[in-house]
């Protein structure tokens, strides 16, 4: 370590020994050019999706899609700012792993729906629910 570092010579050896335990793929984010890198980064990015949503539909707020797939979304729409796919790019997708996204996504969708119902006719709502408990 160099003598200029002084009183901070033990606090750096610290971060250095520190950072070098983390995993190998922490840092990922910085070997990917226009990667969000910060929260920051990343508050911008779901600002971009949530503006880029509005403006295709058309409404003041969020869509409730986005809720659901605002996951696949974001990461959409982050690869393909970073690179254009091809057709033969999507084709090696793994149809185990995609079939298996389909399915969570489904669930959010349906707990979506169950929440809307009981908003809109809660006793409604429970009726059933308790007609089908008993």
């Amino acid at each position: 370590m160099l003598p200029k570092a002084g009183t901070l010579n033990t606090a750096i050896d610290n971060f250095i020994k520190t950072t070098h335990s983390y995993w190998s793929g922490l840092f990922h984010c910085y070997e990917i050019e226009d990667f969000p890198r910060t929260n920051n980064d990343l508050e911008h990015a779901f600002g971009l999706l949530r503006h880029h949503q509005r403006r295709c539909t058309g409404r003041k707020v969020a869509s409730s899609s986005l809720v659901i797939r605002g996951s696949v979304k974001l990461a959409c729409a982050i690869a393909t700012k970073l690179h254009s796919f091809t057709a033969s790019d999507l084709a090696q997708v793994d149809i185990h792993t995609w079939l298996e996204l389909r399915s969570q996504l489904q669930k959010h969708h349906k707990a979506r729906i169950e929440q809307y119902r009981f908003r809109r006719n809660p006793k409604a709502y429970l009726a059933n629910l308790e007609s089908r408990l008993l």
